[in-house]
């Protein structure tokens, strides 16, 4: 496996900006976007934006970085005034993970009309108008899921996607993706995929309950594409005694309750992204275009397979409980 690299794309990325002597003269103010501010992979991002100012600082320039976003990640209204809101305030750029691929493209292009440029992060907005695209591979992390759970159980049974909720480009193509490798096996039959977890761990368990209620004696695996429907499913499993591996699981993300559901067994693998990596490299894809260079359009942060096999190999360990706190003071 190759070196995941957390943190550490810092020297080369700074060696690119090639910052004149008059950039340092200049005060430059990002606004950071999330979808929302309540799961962890939020504070992830939000560390990685932040180290991302601390080094820009560091090197004698003057960048202050807003994090600002919607409580709940199906407020696209909030997510839309603080979009307009730092367009009002003429900020020189804004980083932002749209929480509706549509909905947010009219805020988005009226930021740049009104020369705020915007780089898009984590999930993909439905536009070609924006800097450059900085997130995982979402579709190879879903053909990835699909695979791993089909290996889990042999090739074959019932198998049930819990979707995360309409108009999540990034969880969308996760599921595309799953539903494209589960085809491939003959003898997996896909009993349920029309369910959607919804915003937070208590829609996820509610609807997770309700599908284990109707599918739970039939059923070989799960798949769920993101933080919330991973924690609340493996609730809902633990809570009927499917857990442990009676009912195979494989979630996304590594927020601090998966990696837990992931070591004591109740979860048989994560997709897991490189949320620090993304916002340290949105924020300084976004210096690097304010100084007038060109950037990459697309940027893949990487993806991968976590399971109790590999949990504590070093690179994957500095992905499941990365130095938050350092940057978040």
């Amino acid at each position: 496996m190759k070196p995941v690299r957390l943190l550490l794309l810092s020297t080369s990325l700074l060696a690119s900006l090639g910052f004149s002597a008059s950039a340092a003269e200049k005060a430059y103010t990002l606004a950071v976007i999330p979808k929302g501010t309540t799961h962890e992979f939020w504070k992830s991002i939000n560390a990685g934006a932040f180290k991302a100012r601390q080094e820009l600082n560091e090197k004698g320039l003057k960048v202050e970085v807003i994090w600002k976003g919607p409580l709940k990640e199906d407020d696209r209204d909030q997510q839309i005034q603080v979009v307009e809101n730092f367009m009002s305030r003429r900020v020189n750029g804004i980083v932002l993970a749209p929480l509706d691929s549509q909905a947010l493209v009219r805020p988005v292009h009226s930021a740049i009309s009104a020369k705020v440029p915007v780089v898009v992060m984590d999930s993909d907005l439905n536009s070609d108008k924006y800097v450059s695209f900085v997130a995982t591979d979402n579709h190879k992390g879903g053909v990835m899921a699909g695979e791993h759970l089909a290996k889990l159980i042999g090739g074959k049974g019932n198998v049930i996607l819990l979707r995360y909720q309409v108009g999540s480009a990034s969880t969308e193509n996760r599921e595309k993706g799953f539903l494209e490798a589960i085809r491939k096996f003959p003898d997996i039959k896909l009993i349920s995929s029309d369910q959607f977890a919804g915003p937070t761990r208590e829609t996820g368990y509610q609807v997770s309950q309700n599908l284990l209620n109707r599918y739970g004696r039939e059923l070989d695996g799960i798949f769920c594409p993101c933080e919330p429907p991973t924690i609340a499913m493996a609730m809902a499993l633990r809570n009927i005694g499917k857990a442990g591996g009676k009912v195979k699981m494989v979630g996304f993300d590594a927020g601090s309750q998966s990696v837990q559901d992931l070591k004591n067994g109740d979860v048989q693998g994560l997709i897991v992204q490189n949320p620090v990596l993304m916002g340290y490299t949105a924020v300084m894809t976004m210096m690097k275009h304010l100084q007038g260079q060109k950037v990459e359009r697309r940027i893949d942060t990487g993806v991968y397979l976590v399971t109790r096999e590999n949990m504590g190999q070093p690179e994957i360990k500095e992905l499941l409980y990365p130095p938050l706190e350092k940057y978040l003071k």
